[in-house]
């Protein structure tokens, strides 16, 4: 079952990280050398589809799963409960939802070439996410976009009675659902359990802990 533990080795979690980053870079080399020269540019085409349709998946995961449906609600509420704990998705299991839920579709709606940039992007997709996501709860913002994104992020986890602001890499979908707007602040924060929540101050340099879930 330690294949399918959420809170992660050190290891364990930079792994993640490297397996993610190898596929991306093998399988755009393995797409650049099998695409026939001209259809590189639609193979380029259906990359940039996946990577573009990664935002959506990766809204309506956030909202609809992570904080909709048990268990994940649940299991997703152990990231909100404790910011500084190294807690990710098993990369066997995020790995296998790719694979089910984005090549093979693909794959059944056209060919081989398409199956595998449309999964190249949402790959990426994914990999940006986890970089970004990761950047927001361990590294200082050097730079005015990952100031954004970790206030973005700090809003999501301080305001729990109207939740919001699902988008990670990306406040598009929010924007276009209704959901980036100024949550009122809960006047104590408790998870699906019934346990107040710890949280610090969302500041733009501020440093907190955890992942991807």
């Amino acid at each position: 079952m330690g294949l399918f533990r959420l809170e992660h080795s050190k290891a364990a979690y930079r792994a993640d990280f490297a397996l993610y980053s190898a596929a991306v870079v093998v399988l755009a080399a393995c797409l650049w050398v099998d695409s026939p020269r001209g259809q590189r540019l639609e193979t380029a085409s259906f990359a940039l589809l996946g990577l573009a349709s990664w935002t959506l998946i990766e809204y309506a995961m956030h909202r609809f799963v992570l904080h909709g449906l048990q268990p994940f609600r649940r299991l997703h509420a152990q990231h909100h409960e404790r910011p500084t704990a190294l807690i990710c998705t098993p990369t066997i299991l995020s790995a296998t939802l790719i694979a089910t839920l984005v090549f093979l579709p693909a794959l059944a709606l056209g060919n081989v070439l398409f199956a595998g940039a449309f999964t190249l992007g949402v790959l990426a997709g994914y990999l940006a996410y986890s970089v970004t996501h990761h950047a927001t709860h361990h590294w200082r913002a050097d730079t005015a976009w990952l100031k954004q994104r970790k206030r973005w992020h700090a809003l999501h986890h301080h305001h729990v009675e109207q939740p919001g602001r699902y988008g990670v890499t990306s406040a598009f979908w929010d924007h276009v659902f209704g959901t980036a707007g100024q949550p009122r602040r809960a006047s104590a924060p408790t998870t699906a359990h019934g346990a107040v929540l710890r949280v610090q101050a969302p500041g733009a340099d501020g440093c907190e802990g955890g992942e991807f879930l």
